[in-house]
């Protein structure tokens, strides 16, 4: 079975997450993660904490000349600005000088669940985990999981189709998407949308405010079978739509038509279905989303999710102290003003998780090249059924 592990602090040394049950065989070196990660680093709004941190993965177990060894993957990313905090974060140690402790939960945050549950009264404690630094592990354990399906011809892109209240006016191609969406500042493949999402994030940056948005997630290639209906929890796109959702700042997701498909009738939601002798079973429409009850069905797999504005603001919202109940103006600190480019590129990532996850159930491998031949030999079926 595939899996994965993250762990780490916001502001500890360093990241670190284990992928376990990856086939041996699978090219795989530091620098193909870390192109992703830098793709996570971008985007027009992010705030200062990227100009600290440039991240780079080591390959600490797994991985030997090139290729992987069928062993747990060890994936470790330092944090630049540790130095800076290694004092407030020693995991033994408290310093005299460390004697305030953070009572004041700020709104949309972690913090006062998160406290009240874990019964901190330090909301240091929930802050330093809750934190979308985190998203970085899960970048680099989901490249593991895109490398393995770029090697089976399975592609992903993303965009942002969505920011605060400017949307792109037209669908773009998953070709288009391919070659301009890492070439915009706020990864949107439409030129006119691009800027007005632009000029849109300055007029929040300059009113103390922030902005969600909405982004679309592609992939092709996808072959028909994976995941199931027999059970809830083998529904593919229920677990597609928890992996997203499970992205800090992420309120709903979409497959498909997704709410619009609500809102029509069914003669205007479904796919018909079509037969060619050399093409064999296909859809001319993907309102569906590549999925049918729980299964992919071959057409591309589409999925959207939408993130809302960043909770940290420059101008803060009303809170409460833990410790006095005194009602308080929440802290301004370091932050972003817009993460939907970035969420894009981490929802890329845990998306290629469970799809490899989804093609290991059905094609359980040891080496790269039983999974090829297992799959070559599916596709081939497919065509002829």
């Amino acid at each position: 079975m595939l899996r994965y592990l993250t762990a780490g602090e916001s502001h500890g040394p360093l990241l670190t997450t284990i992928v376990e049950g990856m086939p041996a065989g699978l090219p795989l070196k530091a620098e193909y993660i870390n192109r992703q990660l830098a793709r996570r680093q971008a985007g027009y709004g992010r705030g200062g904490r990227m100009q600290i941190e440039k991240d780079r993965v080591r390959i600490t177990s797994g991985v030997r000349h090139g290729y992987t060894l069928g062993s747990p993957i060890t994936l470790v990313i330092e944090n630049r600005d540790w130095p800076n905090w290694e004092s407030i974060m020693d995991p033994e140690e408290i310093p005299a000088e460390d004697g305030k402790k953070i009572t004041r939960p700020r709104p949309g945050h972690a913090d006062l669940a998160g406290g009240i549950k874990y019964r901190q009264e330090d909301l240091r404690n929930i802050l330093e985990r809750a934190s979308a630094r985190e998203t970085a592990a899960r970048v680099a354990a989901g490249t593991v999981a895109r490398a393995m399906l770029e090697q089976l011809e399975i592609s992903i892109v993303s965009h942002v189709v969505q920011i605060g209240a400017v949307r792109v006016s037209r669908a773009p191609s998953k070709e288009e998407i391919a070659g301009k969406a890492d070439a915009s500042p706020v990864r949107c493949a439409d030129p006119q949308a691009e800027r007005e999402m632009m000029e849109a994030i300055d007029r929040a940056r300059q009113a103390g405010d922030s902005l969600g948005g909405v982004f679309e997630v592609i992939v092709t290639g996808v072959p028909v079978g994976l995941g199931s209906h027999v059970h809830w929890d083998r529904r593919l796109d229920g677990r597609l739509a928890g992996a997203v959702m499970s992205i800090q700042g992420i309120k709903a997701v979409e497959i498909g038509l997704g709410l619009e498909a609500a809102r029509l009738p069914g003669s205007e939601v479904h796919d018909e279905i079509f037969y060619e002798p050399e093409r064999g079973y296909y859809r001319r429409t993907n309102r569906a989303g590549g999925l049918e009850g729980g299964i992919t069905n071959g057409e591309p797999v589409v999925i959207r999710g939408a993130m809302k504005p960043i909770p940290t603001l420059m101008k803060p919202l009303n809170s409460v102290d833990m410790r006095t109940k005194e009602a308080f103006q929440a802290a301004v600190e370091r932050s972003d003003v817009c993460a939907v480019p970035a969420a894009s590129v981490v929802a890329e990532a845990v998306v290629a998780m469970e799809l490899a996850k989804a093609l290991l159930e059905k094609f359980p491998a040891d080496h790269m090249d039983d999974l090829r031949e297992n799959l070559k030999i599916w596709r081939e079926y497919v065509r002829k059924v």
